[in-house]
Order: C-alpha cells, then structure tokens, then sequence
C-alpha cells in the first residue's frame, strides 16, 4: 500500500518514466528466455502474439479512445471530431513510418525486408519492426498518465497502470520473439538477448514525451489519446495478426487474440 501511496504521489512524468521502465523490462524478461531455450514451439509463438493483439485493441478503446471521447465531450467541437482526427492521424503516421523506415518482420526472409533498401543486417531490421510498434505503445502510457490531469473519471491514476500492465504483458511474447528467432539462426545467447530487449528501450522515453506533452498542452490530450489508439490498432491490423497467422495457426491466433482482448477489458473495467 506504500508503496502504491508513493507511486501516486509522483508526478505524470515520474509516473509515465516508472510505468515506461516497467514495460521495458518485461520485454527483457521475455528476451531472457533465450538464455533457457534455443526456439520456441510456433504455435506457443502465435498464440502469443494473437493474446498481444488482444490486449492492444482493448486498450486501445477502454485506455485511449474513451477517455478521448469523453474528455472531446466537455469541448466546443463535436465530441466525435477530435478522436476521430487523432485516431486517423495515428493510423498515418505508423503507415508512414513503416513506409520511410527499414525493417523486417519476423520469420521473414531478409529479402523481404520492407521500407528503403539498406545494408542493416537482420538483426537491426527485426529490432527496427518491433521498435515501430513500441514507440506507440510508449506514447500510449505516456498520455495516459499526463491525461489524468482532465479529471474525467475514465482517465485515472488507475487506469493508467492497468494500461501499462496490460502493455507489459503483452510485451513478454515481443522479447521472446525477436531473440529467439535469432538465437536459432546461430547468434550468441548474449547478443540475442540484447536484440531482444533493445526493441523495447524506447518506451521510456516515449511515455516521459507523451506525458509532458499533454501536460504542458493540454488541449491537445484527446488528440494524443486517440492517435496512441490509431497507431496501436494500425500495428495490431498491419503487423500481429498477419503474422500469428502466417504459418496456418488462424484459429488458435483468433481465440487467443480474444483472450488477450477478454483479459486487457477486465482489467481495465474492474480495475480502472
């Protein structure tokens, strides 16, 4: 209880940086397992990633679209307007990144690597796809915590770490999966590892950077709100769900992603 008092007491900014260290490390927590296992079993993997997805779209409404929507209410313009704009913008944004940034998703061949040609060996690439998926989740805890300050009761202090322990779950399966895989092809357990956790070191600073930035400006909160939605509806759609259905596993992906989908709303209801 404390220890929570003490959490609570901590600006957004120290919330957001605490909540951004605490994802991270559950991303290291699943790179870890390359120091355990050499590869993991592929439907073990698309389940996973299936649960992943889940999380990420219940979040993205009960976390970041509802307290948008509900904080727009209070406005001049349509209460729709703003979430809309925002969520749009999101989507966009991750559409162009994933556009101008060289990356490779995994289990792909590195002749299929998608953006700019690049000399980047794999490695890079893989850390570079999940990376674009991290940035947004970042962002996501990040206005979260900074959206407190609107004083709606969907955008609470409670709220904001449901939604960061729903993105450190799903977090774990993205460790596992960026370092095994590279584990397999031949690389040492140690620089597996740091690939593995390396996708992840920039959700720190992306929740301090959503944080401030909805402080500091505040009528801009339902817009950074719904475009952490877009962006992470963008990556479910773009990137986890082809991909957990890639190697045939459709429907252990689907019931899982409704699991995670299950999971994250719970939370997020009962404890929000």
């Amino acid at each position: 209880m404390y220890l929570r008092d003490w959490f609570i007491d901590l600006t957004p900014v120290g919330q957001a940086l605490l909540a951004g260290l605490f994802t991270w490390s559950v991303t290291c927590l699943g790179a870890a397992s390359v120091f355990l296992l050499r590869d993991i079993n592929r439907r073990l993997l698309d389940s996973m990633l299936g649960f992943s997805g889940g999380v990420m779209l219940a979040a993205s409404y009960w976390s970041l679209l509802g307290p948008a929507i509900e904080i727009s209410q209070q406005g001049t313009l349509p209460a729709w307007l703003p979430p809309t704009i925002g969520f749009l913008i999101g989507g966009g944004s991750l559409w162009i990144t994933d556009k101008t940034l060289p990356h490779l998703h995994l289990g792909m061949p590195i002749e299929q690597a998608e953006g700019p040609k690049t000399s980047w060996s794999r490695a890079v690439l893989l850390v570079s796809a999940i990376t674009l998926h991290n940035i947004p989740e970042g962002l996501a805890v990040g206005v979260a915590f900074g959206g407190v300050i609107a004083g709606v009761p969907s955008a609470s202090v409670n709220a904001a770490m449901v939604l960061a322990l729903g993105i450190g779950i799903q977090n774990f399966p993205e460790g596992v999966a960026v370092a095994l895989p590279l584990r397999a092809e031949g690389m040492s357990r140690r620089k597996s590892f740091w690939y593995g956790q390396l996708s992840a070191i920039v959700e720190p600073p992306a929740a301090v950077l959503g944080a401030a930035a909805v402080i500091y400006v505040a009528p801009i909160l339902p817009y950074a709100l719904s475009f952490a939605a877009g962006a992470m509806v963008y990556v479910v759609v773009e990137e986890l769900i082809p991909e957990s259905h890639r190697e045939g596993n459709v429907d252990l992906a689907t019931f899982s992603l409704l699991i995670g989908f299950a999971v994250m709303m719970a939370l997020d209801v009962g404890l929000g």
